[in-house]
């Protein structure tokens, strides 16, 4: 059975950040996850986390300026110490919400920059990552995202993701596999699903081509996720969408895999 994570960052915008637990709590979720937790201390989303009884599955490390546009720092060449504080930092929230997974973003190459001095700061910097998540039980997860809503970004590709999640070569690195930007950017998810299994340390859902629940659009997401099923995935399945309405009304989608929820 699917483990679905409520995507707080999307979901339930219909209430305030904090109250969004108790809202996906009420509709049956067990995990949640979302972009970034530092706007709140680790100790007031712990606190949530335990009155509802869910699991942080994922959360992102600091991307550097978000509302100046960039989009993570990973490949960021002269960025490499802000890289090391933002992964402490995140490591931290990490140990005190008990989250297990971090997904670290590579960021944004203009037009004329060197693509190949990007790629070798990435791997240096996942390597040191992945030897920091190592000590704390941590998984780094790396995810290739569409160039239609992230103009710019250093990955795309799940074939290239673990292209270099095999070049960094530790145990803790893992691709995220988001099926909304494998969609529209390759198409043919089974087809990759099967094949990147092993390499898959998280995998996020939502309709193609607008964003909205995965009930409408070009995946059928009843046959996905049970193929999901078959292959022996046992992590979570973040549910990174927009909500075409209210949230809780458009969940009819997910009443099979949700256990005990309150609607």
């Amino acid at each position: 059975m699917p483990r679905l994570a409520a995507n707080l960052s999307m979901m339930y915008a219909e209430h305030p950040f904090l109250d969004r637990f108790a809202a996906a709590a009420r509709d049956g979720f067990q995990g949640v996850e979302f972009l970034f937790p530092y706007d709140h201390p680790a100790a007031e989303i712990r606190a949530r986390l335990d009155s509802h009884g869910l699991t942080q599955a994922l959360f992102n490390a600091p991307p550097g300026d978000w509302a100046g546009g960039e989009r993570g720092i990973a490949s960021l060449p002269g960025r490499e110490d802000e890289f090391q504080r933002g992964l402490d930092q995140a490591l931290a929230y990490a140990a005190a919400l008990g989250n297990r997974s971090l997904h670290v973003m590579a960021g944004l190459v203009a037009a004329g920059q060197d693509r190949d001095a990007h790629r070798q700061v990435y791997l240096r910097n996942l390597e040191r990552a992945a030897r920091a998540a190592a000590t704390a039980g941590v998984t780094i997860v790396i995810e290739p995202i569409n160039p239609r809503d992230m103009p710019g970004y250093f990955l795309t590709r799940q074939d290239e993701a673990q292209v270099i999640r095999a070049e960094v070569g530790a145990d803790n690195l893992r691709v995220q596999f988001d099926c909304y930007h494998c969609q529209i950017v390759e198409g043919d998810l089974a087809v990759k699903l099967r094949r990147d299994m092993p390499g898959i340390g998280h995998i996020q859902i939502a309709g193609v081509p607008d964003r909205h629940e995965p009930d409408l659009g070009e995946l059928n997401y009843p046959y996905l996720l049970a193929l999901i099923d078959a292959l022996g995935y046992a992590g979570w399945i973040g549910c990174e969408y927009r909500p075409r309405g209210a949230t809780t009304a458009g969940l009819g989608w997910a009443k099979p895999y949700l256990a005990g929820g309150e609607r």
